[in-house]
């Protein structure tokens, strides 16, 4: 291997598997923090969705998606056979660096299905899963980590780990999506106010929280992806602290945010405050403390708001997801540009508009296509009594049934 030594390339092939299995276990950590937030009665729908959309993004980004994304620039239009055909590296792993992307896309599905909750049909949903994770997705991606600059449009965008390429395209593809199916029954009254639907189990989103957390330091940490020098390492830890901050800074302000606006400190808010620090910090983890601390005080800031200018607007995200990884995606993307001098706000504002305009048309597109031909959202009468029953036959708390 020309310039690389077994050492350097055994190291990153290990730290994107390592990250890799991190990343993959944020999968739990959105099925719990999903069905901790959301009522008892939905609770096998949002497993079976977690845990069958990691699968299929798996599937189909091999069969298509990571070809399509890494595989040159004539990979635009995409080699259909299956994918990793043709791509090689020099420092590491093929199969190293494929596990290691197929745990991202996964993520921005994932973040789908929070904010379609309560009311989505489950196929449905999981073919719209397909089609983002097989062309979605790898399209957008191709654009900047894969290498095109879309003909030199989005040149000089910087995203470290997937602030816009990742989180926010989960969000604008959930947003596309959640226009078209409306509010939950009952969300929103007649004269205009907002009921509050409570979550099932608060312990539960808090464990899920504390799993998201615990495999961000893979999502941001792996993405320096290298670990053949000792300054490859003190990059990967000032990562992980710098992640880790931004998070405690995200979940200190949501907290204090809340007691000013609601003389009460708001558990759910602070999740997602947390959450929201790790979403913005994404994009530049590895520009310092101070930059961390910023983006998730920030952070911590616009997502109280945010939940609240959704609602206002009617659109109904049981988890807070658009304000977590959509509007702090946006804001964590544009910080780079305020701590790195070679990043101007023009090229940040180029890529943010070119990923979320072509991801929210193509969801919308696809997402309408569902709606007018096998419909998306589940019955009223399936609605009330719980998605469970009708989609799945089974409960998650069956000893806790009426009947």
């Amino acid at each position: 291997m020309e310039n690389f030594s077994d050492v350097q390339y055994i190291l990153t092939s290990f730290l994107m598997l390592f990250a890799g299995a991190l990343v993959m276990w944020m999968a739990a950590g959105f099925a719990m923090l999903e069905a901790g937030l959301t009522r008892s009665k939905n609770a096998v729908v949002i497993l079976l969705k977690n845990i069958l959309l990691y699968a299929i993004a798996s599937v189909m980004f091999y069969v298509i998606g990571y070809n399509l994304m890494y595989g040159g620039e004539g990979a635009f239009m995409g080699d259909i056979a299956l994918s990793l055909s043709g791509i090689s590296y020099d420092d590491h792993s093929l199969m190293a660096d494929f596990f290691f992307q197929v745990v991202f896309v996964a993520t921005a599905a994932s973040v789908i299905s929070g904010v379609v909750a309560e009311r989505i049909r489950i196929w449905p949903f999981l073919i719209f899963v397909m089609i983002l994770t097989a062309f979605i997705y790898p399209i957008q991606g191709h654009w900047s980590w894969g290498g095109s600059a879309l003909g030199g449009f989005m040149e000089g965008f910087s995203d470290f780990a997937g602030s816009s390429i990742v989180h926010s395209v989960g969000g604008w593809a959930a947003l596309a999506g959640v226009l078209l199916l409306g509010a939950r029954n009952g969300k929103y009254t007649p004269t205009g106010g907002i009921r509050p639907i409570p979550g099932s189990s608060l312990p539960l989103a808090t464990l899920g929280t504390f799993i998201l957390w615990l495999g961000w330091f893979g999502f941001n940490g792996g993405s320096v992806l290298a670990m053949g020098t000792r300054e490859d390492v003190d990059s990967i830890a000032g990562v992980f602290a710098a992640t880790n901050m931004a998070a405690s800074f995200g979940a200190i302000t949501a907290a204090i945010v809340t007691q000013i606006l609601y003389k009460k400190v708001d558990l759910t808010m602070v999740l997602n405050g947390a959450l929201a620090g790790l979403v913005a910090v994404t994009a530049g983890p590895d520009l310092g403390m101070l930059a961390a601390s910023v983006d998730g005080i920030v952070a911590g800031i616009l997502v109280v708001y945010s939940v609240s200018f959704f609602d206002k607007l009617k659109i109904d995200d049981p988890v807070g997801a658009l304000s977590v990884h959509l509007v702090n995606g946006i804001w964590g993307t544009l910080a780079v540009a305020i701590w790195n001098p070679e990043v101007t706000f023009m090229m940040q504002i180029k890529g943010i508009v070119a990923i979320g305009l072509f991801t929210f048309v193509s969801s919308l597109v696809v997402w309408y296509i569902l709606k007018v031909t096998i419909g998306i959202r589940a019955d009223a009468e399936h609605e009330q009594d719980g998605l469970d029953l009708h989609e799945t036959g089974l409960e998650a708390y069956p000893e806790f049934s009426k009947n």
